[in-house]
């Protein structure tokens, strides 16, 4: 099973830089999207049955914020929207779909790079997701969560890590949640197979930041532990451009 996740910073916009072409080109049996921009009505599921993909989204109450989708060759036997908090599911940030005894989740943490408020929100989120996923996987042992962690963790998984210690993303506390959540039973999927530096999934429209590849890796598969039998691959594809950020797949076996 192939899964790619893509936060795609605007669906309608990314479909008219080519995503349409990426998606029939990636193979992808299941793909998670992020930050889709777009209200269900908005979302162009024809365009995606028209290439063998059954769409289910949640979109943010807010037009034109945040919203989550997963993109299915396979039919999910359930969907899940939202955790149950209302002030985290009116952003779109959660949705989950269950494919026999695996479950796959598209997930778009908030970023905290506005402002003190949306930091401590962001905190607060982390600390609810955390706790809402250790249940979850009481229920669905199976669990690979995908998507827009908005938190490098590692000083390899940023461009200069020196100069963003203090930076919304890579902040000691952010840090310490992403160890603390991999030690409760999951996998990152990429560092565990991959150990070089300079692979990165987002990347500043500013200062050529991408040309120069001065980036963040902030985007993850995440796999709960006993999957680990079943992991193929795991790579990024920073030559794919309908966004400030690029796929990132993962491969396990059926």
């Amino acid at each position: 099973m192939k899964i790619a996740s893509y936060n795609v910073n605007g669906i309608r916009a990314a479909v008219k830089k080519g995503f349409l072409e990426w998606l029939e080109a990636s193979n992808a049996d299941v793909v998670c999207l992020q930050e889709t921009k777009a209200q269900e009505d908005q979302i162009p599921i024809l365009d995606f049955a028209a290439l063998g993909y059954k769409t289910y989204a949640f979109s943010a109450k807010k037009k034109g914020y945040s919203g989550v989708a997963i993109l299915s060759k396979i039919e999910a036997d359930k969907v899940v929207k939202g955790i149950g908090i209302e002030k985290y599911d009116n952003e779109g940030r959660f949705i989950r779909a269950d494919f026999g005894p695996l479950s796959i989740v598209s997930v778009y943490h908030p970023s905290g790079s506005s402002g003190d408020l949306r930091q401590d929100f962001k905190m607060q989120w982390l600390d609810d997701f955390q706790q809402y996923v250790l249940q979850l996987i009481k229920e669905r042992p199976e669990l690979v969560i995908s998507g827009d962690y908005n938190i490098c963790h590692e000083a390899i998984d940023i461009h200069d890590p020196k100069r963003n210690a203090k930076s919304s993303g890579f902040l000691p506390e952010e840090r310490e949640w992403m160890s603390t959540f991999l030690n409760k039973g999951f996998v990152d999927t990429f560092r565990y197979l991959n150990t070089e530096p300079n692979h990165y999934s987002w990347w500043s429209y500013r200062a050529n930041a991408r040309a120069n590849n001065k980036g963040w890796r902030i985007d993850y598969h995440m796999i709960s532990k006993n999957l680990l039998p079943r992991l193929k691959a795991a790579y990024i594809q920073p030559d794919t451009y309908q966004s400030d950020h690029c796929p990132i797949f993962v491969e396990l076996d059926s």
